[in-house]
């Protein structure tokens, strides 16, 4: 797999028929290695070694329903009560992040009301702060370090 812009962690991988799979220690269980699941799995364990989230607030893949379908956030943080905090949307290092891809996750937004929004292929990392008061979205230097609420 491609290396990516952040740090390098070591992941347990085995081969079955067909794929690669790669263990999701939050799920607690083998997924076929996708490029997107590179980046995902990369981005949980960079939250969490590097940015000192819980593994206790992290949610991957968490279902919501917009317009009477389903849809998955890629990664959902929740606050210590319990909130939305910071949705990520994740996408292969060959896809560019573009308006779509912003407009994706704030409709996720628009359900979950977090604070934070991080759009990432895994090369390129985009954070912004929503400012209710404003309605408007100011974008982050950095991914922001875990603060108990």
């Amino acid at each position: 797999m491609q290396q990516l812009n952040l740090p390098t962690y070591s992941f347990r991988l085995k081969n079955s028929e067909k794929h690669t799979l790669i263990f999701d220690e939050l799920r607690k269980k083998y997924l076929v290695l996708t490029p997107e699941e590179w980046v995902r799995q990369h981005f949980v364990r960079f939250l969490i070694d590097e940015k000192k989230y819980p593994v206790s607030l992290i949610a991957i893949e968490k279902q919501l329903i917009i317009n009477n379908r389903k849809k998955r956030t890629d990664i959902l943080i929740f606050s210590s009560q319990g909130t939305p905090n910071i949705i990520v949307e994740c996408k292969a290092p060959s896809v560019k992040i573009t308006q779509d891809t912003f407009d994706q996750i704030a409709r996720y937004n628009l359900k979950l009301n977090a604070n934070f929004l991080i759009v990432t292929n895994g090369l390129e990392h985009y954070t912004c702060i929503l400012d209710k008061e404003n309605e408007t979205y100011m974008f982050l230097r950095d991914i922001p370090v875990y603060e108990k609420q």
